[in-house]
């Protein structure tokens, strides 16, 4: 018999099910963490690890940093140097 004392597991959960659990378990973190028990806690951190770790291996293009996020996206933005990228920087 399955344990599904903390849900269906994230493999058996179709896409949209998939996001909507993920998004779910967001917007209840902050009560869990302020609230909750220890056990409340740590059964939601479980649960959230292993459906964001199933959503990353689903939608790695969902997940993918959006350049003005990273440091070399915002300098690049900015016009400055961007080091080991430039071709200025390149020995000579």
């Amino acid at each position: 018999m399955t344990d599904r004392s903390h849900g269906i597991a994230p493999q058996e959960l179709d896409d949209d099910d998939l996001r909507r659990e993920v998004a779910h378990l967001h917007e209840t973190r902050h009560d869990t963490l302020l609230g909750g028990s220890e056990s409340a806690l740590r059964a939601h951190t479980e649960r959230m690890l292993a459906l964001e770790r199933e959503f990353l291996l689903r939608f790695p293009e969902d997940s993918a940093p959006d350049p003005m996020r990273t440091r070399a996206g915002s300098r690049e933005s900015a016009g400055q140097s961007m080091p080991g990228r430039d071709l200025d920087d390149a020995p000579g």
